[in-house]
């Protein structure tokens, strides 16, 4: 196992975040939620293998495209797929191809 995880800082959407990813990248799992709440604290999930955390940390930070999730496609197909229900859950086409995942995608 892994000593090392990226730590992504959320207001109160962590727990849904982590689902979100999940359910849309094959071979991931929530792997340690730290309690029994819809939206605990910390959540530790992998993506693909790749282990993070998420923090419910509060308003003192926000996400930023500064730092990214970088998901590599089999093909044009698997890559629209994904880019489609990143965007249909709030998330913002941006410059050279990237996607912004908003935090509509991740609290529903």
């Amino acid at each position: 196992m892994s000593r090392v995880r990226t730590c992504l800082w959320f207001d109160g959407q962590g727990a849904a975040a982590a689902r979100f990813y999940v359910a849309l990248i094959p071979g991931s799992e929530i792997t340690s939620p730290l309690n029994n709440d819809d939206e605990p604290l910390m959540v530790e999930f992998h993506l693909a293998g790749v282990p993070y955390l998420a923090l419910n940390g509060g308003p003192q930070y926000a996400l930023s495209p500064a730092a990214s999730i970088m998901v590599m496609t089999e093909d044009q197909a698997e890559t629209d797929a994904l880019w489609q229900a990143l965007i249909a859950g709030g998330g913002a086409e941006s410059r050279c191809g990237w996607c912004v995942a908003g935090l509509a995608s991740v609290g529903r």
